[in-house]
Parts: structure tokens; sequence; C-alpha cells
């Protein structure tokens, strides 16, 4: 029979706007700082290696290359005789590391694995081409594909545009969720519902972005991405930088804590043209493995890249976002207003579910879903449950 996997820790990095308070920390140095509040929060003792961390499991998307799950481990003092593994599915790299870190769990691989991910846009190194020899292309590096050319490698703004008109998600009702998000994350943190996940890094003490918005000031922004479109800078996440990690240990191991069971989750593939799709299958796969509707989720987060992607997921899957299900989508605000470092919001995800769902006393069984959009025609989601 396969072990249960349990999130039993999690924490995050203040979010900040790429060019401003994380703009000169390095993303193994964001990294860091999480990987040891989550290992001291799970009671690990790396000095004596009293509980072994068998694993690092880290997401990074456009980072300096190498191990940085490796570099932010050592860096973390977790022993030198613990590994580390860098993962990048984009914008799912947070969400996909803690599932990676449960199929090792579940299969008996380990028993204790630190997982989340990272992301430093302001850190980012720019890449070139190599001299150009015969045949290669001559144009600058801009990013890498998320496609093969024949399916268009729309960037992320286009295709969240296209996502918008193929669904008939309104600009109105884009701007007014964009100013429900930063409403939320206001009032989440004037009531300290993040104090206790946040880890404070170089004197950032909390989430840079969230400020009052009028969805008058919103209605009055240009197009961002294609002439005439719905999607503007006010309805889409701000380039961030900032880190999340969670303790994810076995339930036969690590008896009786509590925290957060994974009860199922799901990569899938989607049309590479609409991108933003994605959470749609993968939430209706993981779902249909619970055996549970959508109604019997009490917290959902959606990585809120575009909040035309998001209401296009939420009506998809059943849930009116901005007005009956407003406190259960996003409960706290989301990434248009909290930020999005693309390989870490995943793992920001689950770190919102358990505050909200662990720390604010859910009840045994209440049931939390993250899931994210992935460039390339990716979603990637996992149900979790309460245990006490």
């Amino acid at each position: 029979m396969n072990d249960q996997a349990m999130v039993v820790a999690a924490r995050r990095t203040p979010i900040g706007t790429a060019g401003h308070g994380l703009a000169g920390v390095s993303v193994d140095r964001l990294l860091t700082p999480v990987l040891t509040a989550v290992a001291a929060d799970a009671a690990i003792d790396s000095a004596t290696d009293a509980v072994r961390v068998d694993d690092v499991v880290i997401g990074n998307c456009v980072g300096p290359g190498g191990n940085i799950a490796r570099v932010g481990a050592l860096a973390a003092g977790l022993g030198e005789d613990v590994p580390g593994v860098t993962v990048d599915r984009q914008c799912g790299s947070g969400l996909a590391a803690v599932l990676l870190a449960a199929q090792a769990i579940r299969a008996g691989d380990a028993s204790l694995i630190l997982a989340g991910g990272a992301e430093s846009a302001s850190t980012a190194p720019r890449r070139a081409y190599r001299a150009v020899q015969p045949g290669e292309p001559d144009s600058p590096y801009t990013r890498a594909a998320f496609t093969p050319p024949e399916y268009g490698d729309p960037d992320m703004g286009e295709a969240a545009d296209a996502l918008a008109a193929a669904t008939g998600v309104t600009r109105e009702r884009q701007d007014a969720y964009a100013a429900a998000s930063h409403a939320k994350a206001l009032a989440a943190r004037e009531a300290g519902r993040f104090d206790a996940e946040l880890v404070p890094v170089a004197g950032l003490r909390h989430d840079e972005r969230p400020r009052p918005l009028r969805e008058s000031v919103l209605a009055r922004m240009p197009a961002a991405f294609v002439p005439g479109g719905s999607v503007t800078a006010g309805n889409s996440c701000p380039v961030s930088d900032g880190a999340a990690a969670v303790t994810m240990v076995s339930a036969r191991t690590h008896p009786g804590r509590p925290g957060l069971r994974l009860v199922a989750g799901a990569v899938v593939g989607c049309d590479p043209r609409l991108p933003g799709w994605g959470p749609v299958p993968a939430v209706e796969r993981v779902l249909s493995r619970a055996g549970v509707g959508i109604r019997q989720v009490a917290a959902v987060e959606i990585v809120e890249a575009f909040a035309g992607q998001v209401l296009a997921v939420a009506d998809a899957i059943g849930l009116d976002a901005l007005h009956r299900d407003a406190a259960r989508v996003c409960p706290d605000g989301g990434a248009l207003a909290l930020g999005h470092p693309w390989g870490a919001t995943g793992a920001v995800s689950v770190v919102r579910l358990f505050s909200r769902l662990v720390r604010g006393g859910a009840p045994a069984g209440t049931l939390g879903l993250a899931t994210a959009a992935v460039g390339g025609g990716m979603g990637v989601a996992a149900l979790f449950e309460v245990v006490r």
C-alpha cells in the first residue's frame, strides 16, 4: 500500500515587485531562509540529524541555471549529505515540485522532503545567442520557446487575451476581479493572516504589491498585449521576486502531525495556443480521482496570472469567483495582488492553503485545492485534506 504524503510546515518570503525590495537578492538567497524556516517549523535538528531530510525539490523558471535546490540546501545548513534537484514546469514549477516530493514519499523512497519554488526576476541573467553559425537565427535571444513554431508559441499575455475572448470573459469582469484581489489581500494583511507564513528577507517584511484599486481607474488602462484586447497591466500580475517552501513528510514515519494530506495530484496537457485553460482538465482529473465535487472544496487557490484566465477557469469548473464563491477562490487575494514569482507561485498557493486551513483552524477533513496554468499548454492541480 502506498504511503500518505503530508505537508506539516509551510513558509514563504514576502513577494517583491521586480526591481524593488528584493531586487538585490539572488534566487538561492531567496530560497535559503524559507528552507531554514520550514525545517525549524518541522522540528528538524539538522546539526544532529535527529530527523533526516531526504531531498530538497525546488521549482525555478528563469534562474542562472545550475541546481539552486542544492545551493539552497547547503546554505540552509541542512547537511552535506542532503541532495537537491531543481525542476522547471514554468509557472507550475513550485506546485509540481510539491507533487514530485509527494510521489517519492508515496513510493517509499523518502520520508521527509523540503519542496517549493523560488524566482528572482530581478537577478535573472540576460541570455544571448553564441556566435551565429550557418543556418542559425541571428535575432537576439528573448525567451525559451513554450512550443514548436507550428503551435504559434504565444506569449502568456497574448494567450490570456485569446482565452478571455474564446470564453466570453469581459473586460469589466476582469477589472472587477483584479480590484477584488487587491482588496482581499489588503484586508488579509491588515488582519494579520499572512504574518505566520512570512519569512522577512533583506528588510522586506510584507508583500510590496497590494494597493487600493478602483474599477473606474482600471477601466481607463489600455490593452497591454493585443490591440483592442481586454488584458491590461491592471488586470495582469506583476513580474516578481520571491520563494516558498513546505515540509512534506510520510504519515507512516511521522504520525500525529497536523497538516495537509495530499489526496490527489495531476499534471495534464491542453491546447498550447490556450495554455491558461490547463487548470480545467487538471482540476477535473484530481476531483475525479478523489471522488468529490468542486462544491465540497472549502478553499481554492488558482494562480492569478491574469484575471481573465482565472475567471475562465473558475467558470468552467463551476465557481463564481466574483460573487457567490469569492470567499473560496483566492480568499486572501492572489498573484494579481501579491505578485507572481513564476517558479515559486505554485508553492505559494500551498502555503496559502496551509495558513487558511491548518493555521486557520479548519476541521479535519476540510478540502483545499491549488492549481496553476503552465506555458506550453499544461495545467497542474493538487487536492489536499486537513488532518488534525
